[in-house]
């Protein structure tokens, strides 16, 4: 669960970002939610497009991917969708 306070901050960084992926006519298969786990994986913030042939409703996919996922939403707009799943396997950078 995040707070609203880094939900707001993950919005900012979710403006600059492009769509990845997109969820077309045969909606939340396994195939997505792989796909979905594996980028947020490597970027932890992602952004996904549901394309209009989707028979699912835009928020009913970001429940179901971020149930599978174990991920968050940050928002939904439209027909987009932004996701957050901390990696805890990164290394921390350390400061100097």
């Amino acid at each position: 669960m995040i707070t609203p306070k880094i939900r707001a901050e993950l919005r900012t960084e979710a403006q600059k970002l492009d769509a990845i992926i997109q969820i077309g006519k045969d909606g939340v298969t396994p195939e997505v939610v792989n796909t979905v786990d594996q980028a947020l994986f490597a970027r932890e913030l992602i952004k996904l497009s549901v394309l209009e042939s989707c028979p699912e409703d835009t928020k009913s996919v970001a429940e179901k991917l971020s149930m599978r996922c174990r991920a968050d939403v940050v928002q939904v707009i439209g027909r987009k969708i932004v996701l957050f799943k901390k990696n805890t396997t990164k290394k921390i950078k350390s400061k100097k």
